[in-house]
């Protein structure tokens, strides 16, 4: 990568010509990839985008489908068809779940960058998440929940790292299209996880929870299917392995991998771990998984000079990411509770299902995506840098949680839907300003060698962010509402205005990368 790299979302006027110059093969540039001209049969983006698209969408609708409702098959009743938890575990549950989602990006991204290259890591993913659902579907009580969620939780890991780096190979690194491309793919994640809930939810409320993660089960299959008919239309970097794993030392992994599994099973034969501090495990090894890949792209000998500051310049972001996710990822944990028994979810008449609520959100994600990748497109490079667009929404997802203060501590019905969908708007105009922009990034400071384990450390920061929502949620339960919502979100205000400040020095160490 040169240091005068354009920034992202640069203006280019003819990305607006969707469907142009479609079937045209053009010689490959300097960096390897079809002339951007040329390929822009995709809404403007090249044509195999649409398959990437198609399986993160179809697995968003599986995964957002069954976490909206899996806190509430934990905490329910058995007469209501739960496992009857305490709220407090079964929010730990969860966000040890999500932790262990975006932590496992991590083996994913290592897989991917030293042994199968990041599309076959996708496609074996995508079944692995398929037989998740299955488990939850079939497989009764604790038994389902636990084989399942292992299942969802490897599977989905190591389908998000590597989706992403999929996209990053069908653009060069000063494509100005990238930004643009990387927003039109988060829609698809959008679209799936705006359907999800409605379905499973309506299942779930109507016949029963199995009835819902059966539904997730079968979203991921029409996703897999869809997938299998696409990849040979990925660019032969998609199955490049970057960094191959020397034949002498696989023993050695293999060795490390029976005795992880060992080790884990000794932890939860001998209760060191529980359902009660099954959360706390998960942010440890978070933070140390965080700690240990940082150390290990610095220290590698195959990273430049250049490269080492770039992945020092994303420290400041990393850790704004994990600010920002503690509180967007309470849309599980914190917010799920709440619909249950403080939002007034009639509906002339008819009481919407609760895990409705977690629809909202991909609704305006659907509206404004599109919105904000014209706004990047259109300012090139007049936009605001990487660090001002983490800044801003982690300050933006502060606010929105001081708008719940109003609303603290009343009874059931209390809070009008209206107000959840104006604060859920809030945390989506957050969200955008920094989470694909965030994957983005994380394409363009890798270092050659590190390149899918690059954006599994930005999945790092998520899964930090999302075990300590699921920690937080359990103060949620046993303190005032307006202190919780207040304390929190003026920490996450104070942050986002520490990074404003050091802008300046961050993007020195980014090395023409905005």
């Amino acid at each position: 990568m040169r240091d005068d790299d354009r920034p992202t979302g640069e203006s280019d006027e003819s990305t607006a010509g969707a469907g142009a110059s479609a079937g045209v093969t053009a010689p490959p540039t300097e960096a390897g990839h079809p002339d951007e001209r040329a390929d822009r049969g995709f809404f403007g983006q090249p044509r195999a985008l649409a398959h990437i698209f198609g399986v993160e969408m179809w697995e968003r609708f599986s995964f957002y489908g069954m976490q909206s409702i899996l806190l509430l098959y934990l905490y329910f009743s058995a007469s209501e068809g739960g496992l009857g938890m305490e709220q407090s575990a079964a929010a730990g549950i969860v966000g040890a779940y999500g932790g262990a989602v975006y932590l496992s990006t991590i083996l994913g991204a290592w897989i991917a960058d030293r042994m199968l290259g990041s599309e076959r890591v996708l496609f074996i993913s995508a079944i692995v998440i398929m037989a998740g659902h299955i488990a939850l579907a079939l497989l009764p009580g604790f038994i389902g929940v636990g084989v399942g969620l292992v299942l969802v939780a490897f599977g989905s890991g190591g389908l998000k790292a590597n989706a992403t780096s999929v996209v990053g190979t069908l653009y060069s690194r000063d494509d100005p299209r990238r930004d643009a491309g990387f927003a039109l793919f988060y829609l698809g994640i959008n679209l799936g996880a705006f359907l999800g809930p409605l379905i499973t939810g309506l299942l779930q409320s109507t016949v029963g929870f199995h009835w819902g993660f059966g539904a997730a089960a079968v979203g991921m299959a029409i996703g897999l299917i869809q997938y299998s008919f696409g990849r040979k239309g990925l660019p032969p970097e998609a199955s490049v392995v970057p960094n191959p794993l020397p034949r002498e030392r696989r023993g050695l992994v293999v060795g490390i991998a029976i005795a992880s599994v060992i080790l884990v099973a000794a932890l939860v034969l001998t209760r060191l771990v529980t359902a009660e501090n099954l959360v706390t495990w998960v942010i440890g090894g978070t933070v140390v998984a965080a700690v240990a890949y940082f150390i290990v792209i610095l220290s590698s000998r195959a990273v430049t000079a250049v490269e080492r500051s770039r992945v020092f310049g994303f420290i400041p972001l990393f850790i704004a990411s994990v600010a920002f996710w503690s509180l967007y990822q309470q849309q599980f944990t914190v917010l799920t509770i709440y619909s249950d028994e403080q939002l007034d979810r009639n509906l002339f008449g008819w009481e919407m299902p609760i895990s409705w609520v977690q629809s909202i959100n991909p609704v305006f994600i659907i509206l404004l995506s599109g919105v904000f990748a014209a706004i990047w497109t259109k300012l090139g490079d007049r936009q605001p840098s990487t660090p001002v667009k983490f800044a801003l929404g982690t300050t933006v997802m502060g606010v929105a949680f001081l708008l719940f203060i109003p609303f603290a501590g009343g009874g059931a019905n209390s809070t009008p839907l209206l107000a959840i969908v104006g604060i859920l708007f809030v945390f989506t105009v957050a969200e955008l300003l920094l989470s694909p922009v965030g994957l983005s990034v994380a394409t363009k400071l890798a270092p050659e060698k590190f390149h899918t384990q690059m954006v599994a450390l930005f999945f790092l920061s998520v899964a930090l962010g999302t075990a300590v929502a699921g920690q937080l949620a359990e103060f949620y339960t046993s303190v005032p509402e307006a202190i919780y919502f207040g304390v929190l979100g003026a920490i996450a205000i104070v942050l986002g205005g520490a990074l404003a400040l050091a802008t300046r020095p961050v993007l020195r160490l980014m090395h023409g990368v905005r």
